[in-house]
């Protein structure tokens, strides 16, 4: 279950979009900052979301927008041959800390800082060993139970789902259940993630 083989597919789609990008003279790292800037705006929709319900759509539509411009910035930066590993350890930096202001955005809004921490420590571990793989000389890797792009996706469809419906199931409310999701399925794709790179180093 992962949205990134599809990223082909993608990349086609955008083209419109980088197009755009390019007649209007951005850098890839300038719209990498201002996927990181929906990305804030999204953790502080969030963070409201638990005294005002419709700002948990506002927060959908940041997460939809941040996930676009991450990967407008990517095949900006391939159409203009600017890709350089700078550029992609400022995608991933910024990837890291958008993840982290939205799932503290989301425990922030409903006061389960304990489900965010156990949700935030999953994101960053599965992010943590695709990257540790090529580090070891592994190719890096996207693949697992949920990558980001399927996370963006399950967080967008949820929250905005949980600005008209909230209900209650074993005393935890829509967006509870949203963090220990990402907390299971976080941890089990970073073990996943694990296993794989040990098998393959051996």
């Amino acid at each position: 279950m992962t949205l990134d083989q599809f990223r082909d597919t993608a990349d086609r789609a955008l083209e419109p979009f980088v197009a755009l990008a390019r007649r209007l003279g951005l850098t890839p790292n300038a719209v990498s900052v201002v996927s990181l800037l929906m990305a804030t705006a999204a953790g502080v929709a969030y963070a409201l979301g638990g005294q005002y319900r419709l700002a948990y759509l506002v927060g959908a539509f940041c997460v939809f927008l941040n996930g676009w411009l991450d990967l407008i910035d990517g095949a900006l930066a391939r159409e203009l041959a600017v890709d350089s590993a700078a550029g992609d350890l400022l995608d991933h930096v910024i990837d890291r800390y958008a993840d982290i202001v939205m799932i503290v955005g989301l425990s922030a809004g409903i006061g389960r800082y304990d489900l965010g921490l156990a949700a935030v420590t999953g994101v960053l571990m599965t992010s943590y060993l695709g990257t540790q793989a090529q580090a070891v000389g592994l190719d890096r890797v996207y693949g697992g139970i949920v990558g980001r792009a399927d996370r963006l996706a399950i967080i967008g469809i949820v929250t905005g789902v949980a600005a008209f419906f909230a209900p209650i199931v074993w005393n935890l409310g829509l967006v509870a259940w949203l963090l220990v999701f990402l907390a299971v399925v976080g941890h089990l794709t970073a073990i996943q993630r694990f296993y794989g790179a040990v098998v393959a180093l051996d």
